[in-house]
């Protein structure tokens, strides 16, 4: 790199989806980086998640934890083992929501969208405040609920009651039957704790591209399911109005409320959660933006390398994270920018571990040598090419 001192090498990329985990990729790239550099190169692995699957496990690694478990419950209510985490000052939490609510967990029996809901989520929760955490990561990708967080606010201690005051039917089936709200057993620490909830998504709470609308089919929601969880959802955030200092309208049309069946919105309303973009909260919480400070040159990459990577992914994190004296460098199984994309983007260059025609189980099956071969050509590179600033479309 044209320098008198060794390069800071910053390794941070998402895990390849179906290949290999995060912490797998980091470390392959990392070998091949240090296999150039040597010794004295500082690289620094960082892991990371967008804050769906994989994201508990990229935290716990850089961490240096290991999960913890619970029994909890699945979106139908049946008892199942939930990991969870904790950071080693025992304060912050981490809850990937889809280990107890997650869509794959109710997959064996036929989906019951209106059923379903995010108690088993709040049961975590509850752990994790009753242990002294003072801080929780909530990561909500992949649930089959659409409750708007309900479930998990009564496993907390809410109550959301009919107008007789009863509490509703749980699930998405009861949202358009509350009429109030009873916040007066809350847990003791629920209020005072810091809340950040990862959303990968920017969808409204209801509409064409609200929650039901988007990711209800897939959670087996017909048309007639779509129009009640919505039309529930809707009801819930008019409940709810004022409650967090937002109107009604504010929490229909807020970008990201309709992730995870609406989840956020109980927990902005009544624990005043803050929504983040999942690669920034993750990123946050591994101290990306320190190590990227320091960074010659920063090794990122996942599966497929797209126009999506821009818009919230890790990749979108590290390219605005990133000073502009860092080269940042993409490396994935497939990339489909330009390198005129890329520069406008601020992404220096993007490489495919692909050697010549490779089909999809080619690149599965030798992900992390290809991923440490590609890493070493890079850095190989680097030592010659110099350091170039990036130009930035951020």
């Amino acid at each position: 790199m044209c320098s008198s001192r060794p390069p800071v090498v910053v390794v941070a990329p998402d895990s390849f989806k179906g290949s290999v985990s995060a912490q797998q990729a980091a470390a392959a790239i990392a070998r091949g980086a240090r296999a150039v550099f040597g010794p004295d190169a500082e690289i620094i692995e960082l892991p990371l998640a967008d804050g769906g699957e994989g994201t508990l496990d990229s935290l716990l690694a850089v961490w240096g934890q290991q999960p913890l478990s619970i029994v909890t419950t699945d979106a139908i209510g049946r008892s199942r083992t939930a990991r969870y985490g904790v950071a080693s000052d025992g304060k912050t939490g981490v809850i990937e929501a889809a280990e107890a609510n997650g869509l794959p967990h109710v997959q064996d029996v036929p989906l019951q969208p209106r059923r379903a809901d995010s108690y088993g989520v709040g049961t975590i929760a509850v752990e994790l405040l009753d242990a002294g955490a003072t801080e929780i990561l909530l990561c909500i990708g992949g649930s089959a609920s659409t409750d708007g967080g309900t479930g998990m606010m009564t496993a907390l201690g809410v109550r959301f009651l009919d107008a007789a005051g009863d509490p509703v039917t749980p699930g998405g089936a009861g949202l358009s039957d509350i009429r109030s709200v009873d916040a007066s057993g809350l847990h003791p620490r629920a209020l005072n704790a810091y809340w950040r909830v990862a959303v990968d998504v920017d969808n409204p709470l209801v509409g064409p591209r609200g929650a039901a609308a988007t990711f209800g089919p897939q959670k087996g929601a017909d048309g007639r399911d779509i129009q009640a969880l919505d039309a529930g959802l809707s009801n819930l955030a008019h409940v709810l109005a004022n409650a967090g200092g937002l109107s009604a309208d504010e929490y229909l049309q807020q970008p990201g409320l309709g992730a995870a069946g609406g989840m956020p919105l109980s927990l902005v309303a009544l624990v005043g959660a803050e929504l983040m973009p999942g690669a920034r909260l993750v990123g946050d919480a591994v101290g990306l933006p320190a190590a990227l400070a320091r960074a010659d040159l920063v090794l990122t990459g996942e599966g497929s390398f797209d126009q999506q990577s821009l818009g919230g992914k890790v990749v979108d994190a590290i390219r605005r994270e990133a000073p502009t004296s860092a080269a940042v460098i993409v490396i994935a199984g497939t990339v489909l920018l330009t390198a005129a994309e890329c520069r406008e983007a601020g992404i220096t260059a993007a490489f495919s571990i692909a050697r010549g025609a490779s089909t999809l189980s080619d690149l599965v099956a030798d992900a992390e040598k290809l991923l440490e071969d590609t890493a070493g050509q890079i850095c190989a590179a680097s030592t010659f090419s110099g350091h170039q600033s990036r130009t930035h479309g951020k």
